[in-house]
C-alpha cells in the first residue's frame, strides 16, 4: 500500500505543479502571517481605550482574563438564524462553547453573525440571485468580526451551502489564528429522496397536486439538521474534514445527540489548546497549504461531490495563496475513483453513508492507495490518518477508536479495489464553447455523450414554459445562457431538473448547456455547466442559435458546437435586455455583478486582493497555465 509512504507520483506531481504556480502569491501571504504572528497576540497592543471597549462588557472573570494576554481568546463567528434547518442547531452552541472554552483554560467572546441564506428556499426566486454573492459577504462579514483583534483563535460555526467557503475565506484572511469548523450535523433520514425525486416528477406532469408534492417535501426535510442529500451543504462538511478543519469524525453524527454535544465541547477545548498560549500552535495557514487543497478535490471526486466546489475550493485556495485551476480537478478526477453512491448519484443518503462506513472509511481507503496527502498539519495535530478513526462516547467520556475497517454497505460505499467508477465523479469539459463543469457520477454511462440540435433559451422560466407547453420534443441540448455570476449573480437552476429528467425519459438525448450552477443536487441528466466565459462576457455561448448542433462529450471531456469557426465568430453576441434588477435586494448587488470575475478563477468580487484577476501566471516547468482564453479560429484553449 501506498499510503504509508506518501502519495503517488502522478498525485505528488500535480500537488508541486499547483506548489509551483502559486510561489509567488503563497510566499506573499505567508510572510504576511509570518509578520502577524512574530507580532505577538494583538490584544497585547490595544490601547487602553481600545481593551476597555472590547471587554467593557463582560464580567469580572472575563475583565480579568482579557486584561492580559496568558489566556487565550477565543471568537466565535456563527451562521446561526432559525430559518434554516441546518443552522437552527447552532442556537445553544455559543453558550455551550463559552463554558468548554473556560474549562480549557481559556476565555471566549460571541465576535460576530454571518448572514446565512438557504438556495433550497429561494430556488427559482429572485432571491437566488443573492446566493453566490452571499459566499463573499460572509466572508467579508468574517472579517469584521475578528478585526477587532482581540482573538487568540476562532470558531466558526455554519454548514450550508456558501457559508462555510465564506467563513473559511474570511478566515484565511487572519492566518495567524487557529480556527475550527464545527458543525451541527445532519437532519435524521426522512422519505427515501427517489420517493421524492418521484412525487416531483408526477407534479410537474400534472399528476398529483401541489398539496400533495408538498406533503413529500415535509417529509424529507423534516427536522434540524442538514439536508440529506449529497448537496453542497454535507459536501462542505466532507472537504472541512478531509482538508483537516474539522475534529476527527465531527462532520456527520445528527443533532442533538450525546455525541455531538461532546464533539463540540471537544473541538472548542482543541482550538484553546492550539493558540499561540498553548504548545501546539496551528495558525490556519498551516493547515490550508497545496496539499490540504488537494485533498479536498480529491475528496470531492471521489464521492461525487457539489459542482459549486469547482468555483468555491478555486477561492478557498486563492484566499491562501494558492492558484488551483479546473485543469487541476480535471486531472485530479482521471487518477481518483468514485467510492460512494449517495443521493442524487445513488438512492442513499448522508446517513446511510455514515452508517456504511462513513468518512474515516473513505479516507483509510484514500490514504491507503496513495491518493491523498497524510503529512499534512490538521487542527488535530500532524497527519491524516488520524481521521480514519471514528468518535464514541464511553461512560460520558469522548474517545476515537479504530473505523470499520471495510464498508458495511457496498451500494454506498466501496473500496479503492471495487469502485463504482475507476475515475472520478466530476469532469472538465473543453471545445470551442469554452471549459463547463460536468457531474458525471448521477448520469447513466450511455447518456454521458450526446450530440443534437440546441433550443436556446435566456431564462429558466421561458425553458419551463415552452416544456409546458409541449414544445419541446425530439433529441435536444437545452442552452440556457445569461445566468453567469456577472450577468445575474449566477443562480442554481436546479428547479429544471424534473422537467430535464421527464424528457430523458420518454426516450429523448437530452442535455442542459449554461452559464449559471445546478448545485451538488444535480441529477441524471447531463449538465454542462459553470460555462465560462459567460454569455455575459461575450463567451461563444452568447452567439448559439436554434438548431445549431451541439455534443457534449463526456467521455473525452468535449463541450463544441458544430459551426464553421468564422461563421460562430461573425455572429453577434446575443445579450438579454432586462429591467434593471429589483426586488429581493438584487439592486443593493448591482457593484457585485459588475465587478465579479468568472466561475473557472471562484467567481468572487475580491480579484486582485487574493492574487486572483488580471494575474494569471505561467508554470514553465510544468507546462500548465492559468489564465484561459479561447480562439474560435481554431477552436482551442489559449493561454495567458
Amino acid at each position: 500500500m501506498n499510503g504509508p509512504t506518501g502519495p503517488i507520483p502522478a498525485i505528488q506531481e500535480i500537488t508541486a505543479r499547483i506548489a509551483r504556480r502559486s510561489e509567488l502569491t503563497r510566499t506573499a501571504y505567508l510572510e504576511r502571517v509570518s509578520e502577524a504572528i512574530a507580532a505577538g497576540p494583538a490584544r497585547g497592543r490595544l490601547g487602553c481605550s481600545n481593551l476597555a471597549h472590547g471587554f467593557a462588557a463582560g464580567d469580572a472573570q472575563e475583565k480579568t482574563a482579557l486584561r492580559g494576554t496568558t489566556k487565550p481568546n477565543i471568537a466565535i463567528v456563527s451562521a446561526y438564524n432559525d430559518l434554516l434547518s441546518a443552522h437552527r442547531p447552532f442556537e445553544n452552541y455559543p453558550a455551550r462553547i463559552k463554558k468548554s472554552v473556560i474549562r480549557a483554560g481559556g476565555i471566549a467572546q460571541f465576535a460576530g453573525g454571518v448572514p446565512a441564506m438557504c438556495d433550497g428556499i429561494t430556488q427559482g426566486r429572485d432571491g437566488m440571485q443573492l446566493s453566490l454573492f452571499s459566499r463573499d459577504v460572509i466572508a467579508m462579514s468574517t472579517a469584521v468580526a475578528l478585526s477587532h483583534e482581540m482573538f487568540d483563535g476562532a470558531i466558526m460555526l455554519g454548514v450550508c451551502d456558501k457559508i462555510v467557503p465564506g467563513l473559511l475565506i474570511g478566515a484565511l484572511a487572519f492566518g495567524h489564528l487557529p480556527t475550527v469548523l464545527i458543525p451541527a450535523g445532519p437532519m435524521t433520514s426522512g422519505i427515501p429522496n427517489g420517493e421524492k425525486a418521484r412525487i416531483r416528477k408526477q407534479f410537474e406532469q400534472g399528476l398529483v397536486d401541489r398539496q400533495t408534492l408538498l406533503e413529500a417535501e415535509a417529509a424529507s426535510y423534516h427536522g434540524p439538521g442538514t439536508c440529506t442529500f449529497y448537496g453542497t451543504a454535507n459536501s462542505n462538511q466532507l472537504l472541512m474534514e478531509v482538508m483537516g478543519l474539522h475534529l476527527p469524525g465531527a462532520s456527520l453524527p445528527n443533532p442533538g445527540t450525546e455525541l455531538r454535544d461532546a464533539l463540540t465541547d471537544a473541538a472548542a477545548a482543541r482550538v484553546t489548546a492550539v493558540t499561540p498560549q498553548g504548545s501546539e500552535y496551528t495558525p490556519i495557514a498551516h493547515v490550508i497549504d497545496e496539499k490540504a487543497v488537494v485533498n479536498g478535490v480529491v475528496g470531492l471526486l471521489a464521492t461525487g461531490g457539489s459542482t459549486n466546489h469547482t468555483i468555491h475550493l478555486v477561492a478557498i485556495a486563492r484566499a491562501a495563496g494558492i492558484t488551483l485551476t479546473w485543469d487541476d480537478i480535471s486531472d485530479l478526477g482521471r487518477l481518483v475513483p468514485l467510492l460512494s453512491r449517495i443521493y442524487p448519484n445513488g438512492s442513499a443518503d448522508v446517513n446511510h453513508f455514515h452508517a456504511a462506513g462513513g468518512i474515516g472509511l473513505l479516507m483509510r481507503e484514500l490514504l491507503d492507495a496513495g491518493l491523498l496527502h497524510d503529512d499534512v498539519q490538521t487542527i488535530a495535530g500532524p497527519g491524516l490518518r488520524r481521521y480514519t478513526e471514528e468518535p464514541v462516547v464511553v461512560d460520558g467520556a469522548l474517545e476515537w477508536r479504530p473505523g470499520p475497517p471495510r464498508t458495511l454497505d457496498a451500494d454506498v460505499l466501496r473500496p479503492v479495489s471495487d469502485p463504482f467508477s475507476p475515475e472520478g465523479g466530476i469532469r472538465i469539459v473543453h471545445g470551442n464553447l469554452g471549459q463547463a463543469v460536468v457531474k458525471v457520477s448521477a448520469v447513466a454511462p450511455e447518456h454521458q455523450v450526446i450530440t443534437a440540435p440546441a433550443r436556446v433559451f435566456d431564462t429558466d422560466e421561458d425553458f419551463l414554459a415552452t416544456f409546458r407547453a409541449g414544445d419541446l420534443d425530439g433529441d435536444t441540448v437545452v442552452v440556457i445562457r445569461q445566468q453567469g455570476p456577472a450577468a445575474n449573480g449566477m443562480p442554481e437552476l436546479h428547479g429544471l431538473t424534473s422537467a430535464l429528467g421527464i424528457m430523458q425519459d420518454r426516450g429523448r438525448r437530452v442535455a442542459l448547456v449554461t452559464d449559471g450552477r445546478m448545485s451538488g443536487a444535480s441529477g441524471a441528466i447531463p449538465a454542462a455547466i459553470h460555462v465560462t466565459p459567460e454569455a455575459a462576457a461575450g463567451g461563444p455561448i452568447a452567439r448559439i442559435q436554434d438548431g445549431d448542433v451541439i455534443t457534449l462529450d463526456c467521455l473525452t471531456s468535449t463541450l463544441r458546437v458544430d459551426v464553421e469557426p468564422a461563421v460562430l465568430a461573425a455572429r453577434p453576441i446575443v445579450t438579454r435586455t432586462a429591467a434593471p434588477a429589483f426586488g429581493a435586494g438584487r439592486e443593493l448587488f448591482a457593484a457585485f455583478r459588475s465587478t465579479v470575475g468568472p466561475a473557472d478563477q471562484g467567481a468572487t468580487v475580491f480579484g486582485d486582493a487574493l492574487g486572483m484577476l488580471g494575474s494569471a501566471s505561467t508554470d514553465n516547468s510544468a507546462g500548465i497555465e492559468t489564465g484561459i482564453s479561447l480562439d474560435l479560429e481554431t477552436s482551442e484553449r489559449r493561454y495567458a
